[in-house]
């Protein structure tokens, strides 16, 4: 039997890791980690990462699958789902290498909606914009939650709340 639940398609960087945020001023809650994920090995710097650890919990109680839409593919099953406190989650194969498409949809949209196949789901990431929504509404027959957060912040606690709400009403 296929699992009921919607997915939730999660970035990591905007929605978890408010990468925005001013220089050693992470958002209250949030420890500033050096990870070391492919292609940020010797000699560059370690990538400080921002992560709040309640996100975990608070995630694993929405009744989502969760999902890693994100280009650390993978590797947030290695970097960031221990911190949060997340099982091993599946993640979205890309394909191919992200791209600008020319009518504005963001390089994502098209493999999620694919991967959804007609499903119910919600992104989270920070670069949702009126194309994706439109071409989303178009091009996908089940229920979507799009939530575009601010990557200087990372998810909020309306966010969660819409995200709870949209999952339980649909």
């Amino acid at each position: 039997m296929t699992d009921p639940r919607p997915i939730l398609f999660l970035d990591v960087d905007g929605p978890l890791n408010p990468w925005r945020a001013p220089v050693g001023r992470a958002p209250a809650g949030y420890t500033t980690l050096p990870m070391r994920p492919t292609g940020w090995e010797e000699p560059h710097p370690p990538l400080p990462v921002r992560l709040d650890p309640r996100h975990g919990p608070l995630l694993l109680g929405l009744g989502y699958r969760l999902v890693w839409a994100s280009t650390w593919g993978p590797e947030a099953n290695t970097w960031i789902a221990p911190v949060l406190g997340l099982p091993t989650l599946p993640y979205v194969d890309w394909l191919r290498p992200p791209y600008r498409a020319s009518d504005g949809v963001h390089w994502k949209t098209r493999r999620l909606v694919a991967v959804a196949d007609g499903w119910p789901f919600a992104w989270v990431d920070d670069e949702i914009g009126e194309p994706d929504r439109s071409w989303i509404s178009r091009n996908h027959p089940g229920q979507v939650l799009l939530r575009c957060v601010d990557p200087a912040v990372g998810l909020l606690a309306d966010d969660f709340e819409a995200l709870r709400a949209w999952g339980k009403g649909r």
